[in-house]
Parts: structure tokens; C-alpha cells; sequence
């Protein structure tokens, strides 16, 4: 008897699969953000929260932090992955 163990991780995938498709079939563009939360940056970014910080205190990534939320431009991410790019040819 194969047992498959489905974790909470595993349904919040599928349903962001899912909610992507939907939204492509019904030809509705996915929102743009233009301020980020820190997972958000992390996500995209690949790195940790350690990692993140060290952005922001070397002054590579600015931040904005209201009470006890730090928020990145969008065009900030963006920034950083533009003056990061390798010419690798």
C-alpha cells in the first residue's frame, strides 16, 4: 500500500497553480505591486532573511519601515537585479 502524505505547503502550491491559470484563461493580468514586503523581496530575490538585512544595512537595497514593517520599492528590486546582471558571453 503506497502512502502519500499531502502538506499544507503542497494545497497552498496547487492553489496558487490553480489561481494563475484561472486568471490566464480568463485574460486577467496579474497585479503589480508597487510596494514589497520582506518575503516578498526574499522570494524573488532567492536569499535569506540574514541576507536581506545586509542589503539593507550595506544601503545596496532601499527600505521604507512604517511601525515595524519594512517595505521595498518595486523599482528598488529591480534596481538591484539591474546593477547585478553578468554579461556572461
Amino acid at each position: 500500500m503506497n502512502v502519500e502524505l499531502v502538506t499544507k505547503n503542497d494545497l497552498d502550491d496547487l492553489k496558487q497553480t490553480l489561481i494563475k491559470e484561472i486568471r490566464t484563461i480568463a485574460g486577467v493580468k496579474p497585479e503589480i505591486k508597487k510596494w514589497l514586503k520582506s518575503a516578498d523581496v526574499r522570494e524573488l530575490l532567492g536569499c535569506s532573511a540574514g541576507t536581506l538585512q545586509n542589503l539593507r544595512v550595506n544601503g545596496t537595497l532601499e527600505y521604507t519601515k512604517i511601525g515595524g514593517t519594512i517595505y521595498y520599492s518595486a523599482e528598488s528590486v529591480d534596481r538591484v537585479f539591474q546593477d547585478n546582471r553578468k554579461n556572461v558571453a
